[in-house]
């Protein structure tokens, strides 16, 4: 019967007429067609409604009966667009709502319902009372839905709703359920990062993580260790590494290495000495015994530090253990691994390594200095300075000073300020170099005693170079530094004593130091001053103390504006990282009445949101980029998007594109920063479109940051993955070289020439590590760095972001063995830029030279000669290959590269196919855009622990008993002096060009019978 009037029904007038009826059977039947027309009928039933709402409100009707009108009733509103209506009679309508049912009524309506119970969940966690009750009814659906989600095997979809929803509960099933536990648990951890707005319910699902990774029968401790980093329980990380360096088993060692490298990466000094503070000591053994003693100790180091030499004397430290009675042989193997670790965990592994690959790597190109240094003229003091700075930034790292060695005369005219920056340059180019920092320093630091008499600036220079060089692992530095605060009262030397220590200390949170920089404060000299309240935030970062408040009420207080400007980029790191608990203090600063310290709000907001794309932090940004009366603090709104959008650069050039064309300069320079920060090392093609017209911008400022951004974007890219990388180049070149161009462009080309080959062409600037955690140094590096707007020092704060594009593996002993891996794209792509010759600067025009035909003859004879010795090198090197491939391997990389040369050189008439992949010999440069083409070779005797592109990768020694080959042996005496460096740029190319120059002319000389 009804399956015939389904087919020829044309109103729903009967079936509504039929609900009038007493009769509840009849009633019943009326709904149960209904709901069946329901979708061609609803604008007729509508005006029905209230009669079926009456109906789902009679107590004496059937349970079933009632929670049919409540879906007819839902239906309806769902179609007159009444969603929150619909809902509320969704849930009434109880099982008969199908959540399974694929229509969109049912999909609008679970999405609705999600959100709604997203959100009073998410009020009820913030309100902590219970007055935010959550319906059963909507409660029940959800969590049908979620089963649903987990039957189906939809795990991802399931995770996305529960940790929208804040069920743990249903999350930890979702992914104990899934089938590939580990893939569910790192896509957890990536949401979290991603999508989890409050900072406190993040750290419960890191908790709950945590939970189920220990309860896994392989745990993953890479990932285990990352997500208590980010609790902060140095305890448990602790832990697990003493489990894994307990272990017989060779390879728990390994990884126990690897996880404290890859901790390291995130820079977070504090928690890392903590940790190392909580290992245990060898159980039997007097505790001195574990430090091997160090052969030489210079004075920068303190009893506790040891020499990166020595962490890696393994069996140095094994013997020293053996004269101890009834050693047990386990003990011993445990001492000898938590001397290494030790030595990881103090990072001083890290650096040693880094300093060793950034010295023998250095392409670093001495010629474009020269053309900058020649044409700077000596009355511009800025310039000069710049060029200065833009040789620590080139050199960063690399221990390479010869461009100042080479002009001393030159860097001698510095004086006052300029004398501070040039001495302080040195800690950036040596940093890193623990060992012999204060030797380095020493004839520019304050001697002790009567004055010393040095002039204060460069003394003050050399402490703050002293801060660069140990930035972040100052544990041998900072009492000479808190020794030469105490010492002085001349205010250059406070200010240079105040960085240093700030940089040294970093994020310790050490109260003496604080005290110490705090009665500089109030001493309430403005250059002291300045210095002194940057470095409390430096000490404090992230620690979101009372402190704040303290140097809130002093910038109040205090009349200089220098003394409030770094006390309020000060009080914008305490609250580093710490999200919503940082909005109080956010808002004090932000609706104060001095735009300095809403300026330093705007600081607060950046680095409160690091890198969490939050919508809030981004609203408010935008909010007083475009109302605020300060253009001070217009502008570094602008610029502090870039932090908080560093996680996602794609998103930044789209949302300050708009920003970037505003009529007011400093706008149009924050979102020139903004983008070179958060795309920093990217190579984005978006970023370079919107800073390229920002590069002949009318203002000259704007035209100095978008230089500097732009070379922020693009270092470490090359001119084959983007042919706009040499147009920039070339436009750095034409500004600097020309003679009209206004200082401060010409400034941001010197600058932005150093920032391109930053590290001797072998560092980016990166702030989030491998595992997507923000690098605290790197992250308050540039933010400090973006200040030198107002000093010009604060610029070496830059080297603080620069992390090296280096593979480098590392076997059990921690040393560098040599082994090939594949780099599977066209080398071209990523090859170092290649170096400038002579003739780009002089623009005359060049006469065709004459040619002699003696020498001509001897042109020829010596081609032939290369070509005959190429060819017996070829045959000569196939035979060694053949005889065995150790032999082929062992062979040393200058001979491998001269054997390169000559072969490639004469034969280039013919040009080859480029080969479309390329050998690469650990330790080796490898460029982020590379990564995704490394590739390890099967054979190969090294298998790393972790697969990873680049970074410290600890390898398996697959045949142990064969010898090793080191690379890296040495310390930076290994390859050529410092002294010999400057012409590193040319050795590579002197072989070739030996063959086709002509020999230079005698210098002139009288002739004396």
């Amino acid at each position: 019967m009804a399956a015939a009037a389904a087919t020829m029904v044309s109103s729903a007038g009967g079936l509504l007429a039929m609900l009038n009826e007493s009769h509840p059977q009849l009633k019943f039947h009326a709904l149960s067609n209904l709901i069946s027309f329901v979708d061609q009928f609803w604008p007729e039933i509508s005006t029905s409604v209230p009669i079926i709402e009456s109906l789902y409100e009679d107590e004496e009707f059937g349970q079933h009966q009632r929670q049919l009108a409540a879906l007819l009733v839902s239906k309806v509103f769902y179609y007159l667009g009444e969603l929150n209506d619909s809902l509320s009679y969704a849930l009434g309508a109880g099982p008969l709502f199908d959540v399974s049912d694929d229509s969109d009524y049912v999909h609008t309506l679970l999405a609705k319902a999600i959100d709604e119970y997203a959100s009073l969940r998410s009020k009820a966690a913030e309100s902590s009372d219970e007055a935010a009750k959550v319906d059963p009814r909507l409660e029940a659906i959800v969590e049908r839905m979620l089963d649903k989600c987990i039957m189906d095997e939809k795990y991802q979809q399931a995770m996305g709703i529960a940790i929208e929803c804040r069920r743990l509960d249903k999350l930890e099933e979702a992914i104990t359920r899934s089938d590939n536990v580990h893939g569910t648990l790192a896509y957890c951890i990536n949401v979290s990062h991603s999508y989890v707005y409050r900072r406190e319910f993040r750290r419960e699902v890191l908790r709950l993580l945590v939970k189920v990774y220990q309860l896994l029968p392989s745990p993953d401790y890479l990932s285990i260790c990352q997500c208590l980093m980010f609790l902060d329980e140095p305890e448990g990380v602790a832990n697990i590494l003493e489990k894994l360096l307990r272990s017989e088993n060779k390879e728990d060692a390994l990884l126990a290495f690897q996880v404290t490298f890859d901790l390291v990466e995130n820079e977070h000094q504090a928690f890392l000495l903590n940790v190392r503070d909580r290992l245990s000591a060898p159980k039997s053994l007097p505790s001195e015994s574990v430090q091997p003693v160090a052969n030489d100790p210079t004075p920068a180091q303190n009893e506790n530090s040891t020499a990166p030499e020595d962490i890696q004397m393994t069996d140095g430290s094994a013997a020293a253990l053996t004269n101890v009675h009834e050693a047990d042989p386990k003990e011993v193997m445990y001492a000898e691994r938590l001397t290494k670790i030790k030595g990881i965990l103090s990072g001083e592994t890290s650096i040693q390594l880094t300093l060793q690959f950034l010295y023998s790597h250095n392409k670093s190109d001495l010629l474009i200095l020269k053309t900058i240094k020649q044409s700077v003229e000596m009355r511009n003091s800025i310039c000069h300075s710049a060029t200065i700075y833009a040789n620590a930034i080139m050199h960063a790292g690399t221990t390479v000073d010869t461009f100042l060695r080479d002009n001393l005369d030159w860097l001698s005219r510095a004086t006052n300020w300029a004398k501070f920056s040039a001495t302080a340059g040195l800690g950036v180019i040596h940093r890193g170099h623990l060992q012999q920092g204060r030797s380095l320093m020493a004839p520019y630091l304050p001697q002790g005693g009567a004055g010393g008499g040095g002039s204060p600036y460069s003394e003050g220079g050399a402490l703050y170079a002293l801060g660069l060089i140990h930035a972040n692992h100052g544990e041998g530095i900072k009492q000479f530094l808190r020794d030469s605060l105490r010492s002085t009262n001349v205010e250059v030397i406070q200010h240079g004593a105040c960085l240093g220590l700030g940089l040294a200390a970093l994020g310790t949170a050490d109260e003496e130091i604080y005290d110490d920089i705090k009665s500089v404060l109030y001493t309430d000299s403005a250059v002291a001053g300045e210095a002194a309240g940057i470095s409390m935030g430096l000490l404090m970062v992230g620690t979101a103390s009372e402190k704040a408040s303290e140097m809130l009420a002093y910038a109040h207080e205090t009349q200089h504006e220098k003394i409030i400007r770094g006390l309020a980029l000060g009080i914008a790191l305490t609250v580093y990282g710490r999200e919503e608990e940082a909005d109080t203090l956010i808002e004090q600063m932000t609706r104060d009445q001095d735009p300095i310290l809403r300026y330093g709000g705007m600081y607060a907001l950046a680095l409160a949101y690091r890198g969490t794309a939050n919508n809030k932090a981004i609203r408010q940004l935008l909010h007083f980029a475009v109302s605020d009366v300060s253009d001070d603090v217009r502008r570094t709104a602008v610029l502090a998007l870039g932090f908080v959008l560093y996680s996602e650069p794609e998103q930044t050039p789209r949302i300050v594109s708009l920003l970037s064309e505003s009529y007011n300069p400093h706008v149009r320079y924050g979102a020139a920063l903004a983008v070179g920060i958060s795309c920093a090392g990217t190579g984005l093609s978006e970023a370079i479109s919107l800073l390229e017209p920002l590069t002949s911008d009318v203002v000259d400022f704007v035209r100095q940051g978008a230089l500097i951004a732009m070379a922020m974007v693009m270092v470490q890219i090359n001119g084959a993955s983007d042919s706009r990388v040499g147009t920039f180049r070339r436009q750095l070149e034409k500004i600097i070289l020309d003679k009209h161009e206004d200082t401060m462009s010409k400034m941001g080309a010197i600058l932005a020439s150093g920032i391109l080959d930053a590290g001797g062409r072998n560092v980016t600037i990166r702030l989030l590590s491998k595992t997507k955690h923000d690098k605290v140094t790197a992250v308050v590096g540039l933010a400090v760095f973006s200040q030198f707007w107002y000093w010009y020092p604060l610029i070496y704060f830059v080297s603080l972001s620069f992390s090296p594009t280096a593979f480098i593996g590392l076997n059990y002993d921690l040393k560098v063995p040599r082994f090939e891996f594949l780099s599977h794209a066209k080398p071209s792509l990523f090859e170092y830029p290649k170096p400038t010759t002579v003739p780009t600067t002089t623009s005359a025009v060049k006469l065709p030279t004459a040619v002699l035909s003696t020498s001509a003859k001897a042109k020829a004879r010596a081609k032939k000669e290369a070509e005959q010795k190429a060819s017996a090198e070829k045959s000569s090197g196939a035979e060694s290959s053949s005889t065995g491939p150790s032999t082929g391997k062992g062979k040393s990389s200058s001979e491998k590269d001269g054997e390169a040369m000559q072969v490639d050189n004469p034969p280039e008439k013919k040009a080859e196919p480029e080969p479309s992949f390329e050998i690469l010999t650990n330790p080796a440069r490898v460029v982020p855009a590379q990564e995704k083409f490394i590739k390890f070779l099967e054979d190969s005797r090294y298998v790393p622990v972790k697969l990873a592109p680049s970074g410290f990768v600890l390898l398996r020694d697959l045949r142990p008993d064969e010898p090793e080959v080191l690379s890296l042996t040495d310390a930076p005496a290994s390859t050529a002096s410092p002294a010999g460096g400057s012409a590193a740029g040319q050795q590579s190319s002197s072989s070739a060009m030996a063959v086709d120059d002509e020999p230079q002319p005698p210098q002139p000389f009288e002739y004396t019978s």
